[in-house]
């Protein structure tokens, strides 16, 4: 994967750069040293590293702002972090870089449950969020997998979503508002706790923007109340098509689920061997939730089930108690882990029209096949949000090159079904040389024109999300 090469002059001003710093940060907000900085060589895409030239730790968003200023003036490069839990290399660093993270921005600054909403620090975790508010009876829909260490930044950033996003939609169906500093260090409030703020849709802009814009410091998010009651539904079926076809038709009924979830074989092997759910062994399962009162719920799941029955499933599983639905969601909730520990793999999120599931499995069967590399689905069928699992040995030379190969068809793929390249990780680096296959070049050029007005020098990530080959007069001007 390439990378612009480092700015030799901004290496070269190291020493300068922290002394300038060190005039608006606490010590202990610098981090200098090189064998320190390799803590921040990258993100979850570990396939890719570099140590950054910094990083910067800041505790409220005036010293976030103090600290762009200064590098906005110096002409150094910032890449912004969460908690680095991207699966696309959005906060991969270059060696002229400064890291800038959120982990320290965690406070709760308000919290208002009569107007359902919540204001933090965006190194606030998802999962927290949530905590934050559910004795009261509250709790915060997106929930991506990664939610107990995700920040709220990051998934502003890539407008993360997850498993229950089927019904609640995803981070920009939650948020409310920001607290956004640009590049130059200008503090601004977008949005707020209402629903709709006049004039342009900048929050809609700035949520899935990756960093490119500014830094969000403050999120004011949705808070909803919890349902009354909810219970899933397990169905296993003897194959993938099948699986994807009852999806189909699940959806095509009008019914709304909380969740739809996926897993294939592979999948469903791994997490046995690694959670022991119980899951039957059969070629495709799905987890289908649903929630309301008693009633709505037994209603709902007795619709669901007729559906499934019209695809012959191997195993029809209604849960009937908390544990039960414990047991069901355990190995979904386990499928990467487990994954895990059967050696390296890439992730995609190419995201595709629910119509199409049962075509485009059976061509990544296909194209796992041509290119010698296993592939397991696990995904949230409901929206057609893919993630296909590529497992491969980083220890064998090319198989990397390999894997790469493969998941760019396979977003391309995608993409030909009616899709789109990613559905909640974003583009960062691994899909950054594929955005001219969805995007016309006058497509992108009023992409990059955005980024000119809220980044003119283009510092904020700027080898991320453009083709490098498009972006490279900008990037270059810049210097």
């Amino acid at each position: 994967m390439d990378m612009p090469s480092p700015n030799a002059s901004i290496v070269a001003a190291k020493d300068r750069i922290v002394a300038r710093l060190r005039e608006v940060l606490p010590e202990d907000a610098i981090i200098s040293d090189p064998a320190e900085t390799r803590a921040y060589e990258c993100d979850a895409l570990a396939a890719y590293s570099c140590a950054p030239l910094l990083a910067l730790l800041p505790r409220s968003t005036e010293e976030v702002a103090a600290a762009l200023r200064i590098c906005h003036e110096m002409g150094v490069p910032v890449v912004p972090r969460g908690a680095g839990t991207s699966l696309a290399g959005g906060a991969l660093p270059t060696a002229d870089c400064v890291i800038l993270g959120t982990a320290r921005l965690t406070e709760v600054h308000e919290t208002d449950l009569a107007s359902r909403f919540i204001r933090v620090g965006t190194g606030r975790t998802n999962l927290s969020v949530t905590a934050a508010v559910e004795e009261a009876g509250f709790f915060y829909a997106p929930d991506p997998s990664s939610q107990l260490a995700c920040a709220i930044a990051g998934n502003i950033a890539m407008n993360s979503g997850g498993a229950h996003c089927l019904k609640y939609g995803v981070t920009t169906n939650n948020l409310l508002g920001v607290t956004l500093v640009l590049m130059d260090g200008t503090v601004t409030q977008i949005g707020g706790a209402h629903l709709d703020a006049g004039g342009l849709d900048l929050l809609g802009l700035i949520c899935g923007s990756e960093g490119q814009l500014g830094i969000v410091t403050e999120a004011t998010l949705r808070i909803l109340p919890k349902p009354e009651g909810a219970r899933p539904v397990l169905i296993g079926y003897d194959s993938n098509e099948v699986a994807g076809a009852c999806v189909s038709d699940i959806i095509k009924a009008g019914i709304l689920p909380v969740a739809i979830e996926f897993m294939d074989r592979p999948i469903i092997r791994a997490t046995e061997d690694y959670a022991h759910a119980g899951y039957p062994d059969c070629e495709a399962l799905l987890i289908v939730e649903v929630e309301g009162s008693p009633a709505e719920i037994d209603a709902q799941l007795e619709m669901i089930e007729e559906i499934a029955r019209r695809h012959d499933p191997v195993e029809l599983r209604r849960s009937a108690s908390a544990e039960e639905s414990a047991r069901i969601w355990l190995g979904r909730k386990s499928a990467f882990g487990a994954m895990g520990q059967m050696g390296d793999y890439m992730c995609l999120d190419g995201t595709i029209p629910v119509s199409q599931l049962p075509f485009v499995l059976r061509r990544i069967g296909e194209l796992s096949d041509e290119f010698g590399l296993m592939v397991g689905n696990v995904f949230h069928a409901g929206d057609g949000n893919m993630h296909p699992l590529i497992l491969y040995d980083a220890n064998t030379p090319g198989q990397l090159e390999t894997c790469e190969a493969l998941g760019a068809e396979i977003l391309k793929l995608c993409v030909e079904a009616g899709g789109c390249l990613t559905g909640e990780h974003g583009v960062g680096i691994e899909k950054r040389d594929l955005m001219s296959y969805q995007y016309a070049p006058e497509d992108l050029e009023i992409q990059m024109a955005v980024k000119d007005v809220f980044d003119p020098r283009w510092l904020l990530n700027p080898a991320k999300v453009f083709p490098l080959g498009a972006s490279a007069a900008r990037r270059m001007a810049a210097e």
